[in-house]
């Protein structure tokens, strides 16, 4: 049925192809949604160079053809542009792909357990069982967490690290042991180690509401080596690739720190093994010195060009500072516990940060969760504005409760808002502490796009939600949890073609980038042929949809069932024991 109706569309005139080119690639049998205003569906394209030359009808498109055009037959599947995630922490993500074991997708907790205690027994000595993010206990049949008790149980002897969402994170007895915890071992600053009756540590790391004490716990764990990290961050481009990714917005993230932990994305940059287009923001690491640190970073790099001269390339690149600008501002979006009130000294000490981004024009992004947060923010930002033109694009992260008047504030300024389904993984406890009323549009994305502000759509994995682009648009457009709560009206959620430009071209918006994330003449090669019709299935059954096959920049860079031959050869995960090698990453059961 979707293949008569694109090519119908086609026999009604909206056809456009450049004529005396002569493709490289040409995907017939195809329905191609360009995701352009016009929503456009074409039966067949064709790539020359890394740029879409042609548009049409197959027997149109053919005429493109030489004796060296490569001819695929899609077989009647979904076309539609790359996805792009608009904030996601693959650069640090990439760097312990390798070594974490993912909860993502699945089913039960004795699923899960038992992933757990299989990990346990080929992990060697010297390095940890970890889970971090990517799930929460209202995805399994049981809708509850572990215990303790069941984490000692499966992984015995081996350290272990399970982080949950933004407030906990459990060790076992091995990890309380290797990390020296003990009876005398404080607690950090709005942080707190559980302890028992007797006063020793139980295992269970609590933010209150800081989330430090977790992932400054997890940054003492063991790391792999240079040659391994190098082999997690492609596998983990390449998972993204398979769920269509092929562009990536990275927000910097804790304990990633510049430049020192981007040199395994730098080297893969230079050898041209980058499969996801890459522009990544700075983020400060300490609080106290956030100033000195992009005072120093703007001497260091131009804003859009890494490592060279040639301002040509701009798939890897310094796109600017953020997510975090100033620790003081961190409104922290755990709903296990209040909102927190951001101190006095968060203005005064943010204004001559801003000030420094705006005179240097570079671009900028904001982390906040909160309405309150952002209005004291914004309040910086205009008094910086009145002075200092701002550099753009400058857009907050997240902005689940955000008024209407703020959004107002933004739109004045120039501003965006990179959204994300954290409300996916998060809706149940955000209702629990702020109600029905106040989850029912969070973030209101509809009075975003219906005040005309540029918004992009994207996860905020791997820590705490999932990396899988498609929950994100399940969640969009059904309003329901992973564990299948209604927490979003249903009248505030997105129209599927809504959601996916969110996903495509949202995040070049943001970037006021006009020439990727749609299929059109002259547009770049990023595609996705998808393993099912997105239009078409059931709202539950979007979050399961993969990529056939991942065009970036008119290269083939992931291909699978049908087209695995026409895809590049698998890579071997290594280490051995890698979680990877025997699960892969998001999973099925």
């Amino acid at each position: 049925m979707m293949f008569l109706r694109s090519f119908a569309i086609c026999l009604l005139g909206a056809v456009s192809h450049a004529l005396g080119q002569r493709a490289d690639l040409i995907l017939i049998n195809a329905n191609i949604h360009t995701m352009a205003e016009s929503g456009q569906v074409f039966q067949s394209l064709a790539i020359t160079s890394n740029k879409i030359s042609a548009l049409g009808s197959n027997a149109q498109v053919m005429k493109t053809k030489s004796k060296k055009t490569r001819i695929i037959d899609a077989g009647g599947k979904t076309i539609v542009p790359g996805l792009f995630d608009s904030h996601l922490h693959v650069i640090r993500g990439g760097r312990f792909y390798n070594a974490e074991l993912r909860w993502d997708g699945v089913k039960t907790l004795k699923r899960a357990l038992g992933m757990l205690g299989e990990q346990a027994k080929r992990t060697p000595k010297g390095q940890w069982v970890r889970v971090v993010g990517g799930w929460n206990e209202y995805q399994f049949e049981e809708k509850r967490l572990p215990t303790l008790d069941e984490i000692n149980e499966v992984t015995g002897d081996v350290p272990t690290f399970i982080l949950y969402l933004y407030g906990k994170a459990w060790l076992n007895k091995a990890a309380i042991t290797a990390l020296d915890i003990n009876a005398n071992t404080p607690n950090p600053q709005a942080g707190l180690i559980e302890k028992d009756e007797n006063g020793d540590p139980t295992g269970l790391l609590v933010a209150e509401p800081n989330a430090f004490i977790l992932y400054s716990t997890l940054a003492k764990l063991p790391e792999l080596s240079g040659e391994e990290k190098i082999n997690s961050t492609i596998q983990f481009m390449t998972e993204l690739n398979r769920l269509g990714v092929t562009a990536v917005m990275d927000a910097g993230g804790g304990f990633q720190n510049f430049p020192d932990d981007y040199v395994i994305t730098d080297s893969l940059y230079k050898q041209g093994k980058l499969t996801v287009r890459l522009p990544y923001f700075l983020f400060a690491q300490k609080k106290g010195t956030e100033l000195a640190d992009y005072s120093r970073w703007i001497g260091m790099v131009d804003v859009g060009h890494i490592h060279s001269n040639d301002e040509s390339e701009e798939d890897y690149r310094v796109a600017g500072g953020g997510e975090n600008l100033l620790a003081e501002a961190a409104d922290f979006e755990n709903f296990l516990l209040p909102r927190p009130e951001l101190p006095p000294t968060m203005q005064p000490n943010l204004v001559p940060i801003i000030e420094l981004l705006a005179k240097n024009k570079w671009p900028f992004r904001f982390h906040a969760t909160y309405d309150e947060s952002i209005s004291k923010v914004l309040d910086v930002i205009e008094k910086v504005s009145k002075q200092t033109p701002l550099a753009t694009p400058w857009f907050f992260d997240h902005a689940e409760t955000i008024s209407e008047q703020n959004i107002r504030r933004i739109k004045a300024l120039g501003g965006g808002i990179a959204i994300q389904h954290r409300m996916a993984y998060q809706g149940e406890l955000f209702m629990k502490r702020y109600g029905k009323a106040a989850a029912s549009a969070a973030p209101p994305i509809k009075k975003m796009l219906e005040i005309g502000l540029p918004v992009g759509l994207g996860t905020d994995g791997t820590r705490v939600a999932s990396y899988n682009p498609w929950i994100a648009l399940q969640w969009l457009i059904t309003g329901k949890t992973i564990g299948n709560t209604q927490v979003m009206k249903t009248e505030n959620t997105l129209d599927r073609n809504t959601a996916l430009r969110l996903l495509t071209s949202g995040g070049y918006t943001l970037l006021k980038d006009k020439t990727k994330g749609i299929i059109e003449l002259g547009s770049v090669a990023d595609l996705a042929v998808l393993s099912n019709d997105y239009f078409s299935v059931p709202d539950e059954e979007i979050h399961a949809i993969t990529s056939d096959m991942t065009v970036l920049d008119g290269k083939i860079v992931w291909a699978d069932k049908e087209f695995k031959t026409l895809g590049p050869a698998r890579l071997p995960v290594i280490p051995d024991w890698s979680p990877v090698k025997y699960y892969g990453g998001y999973q099925t059961k």
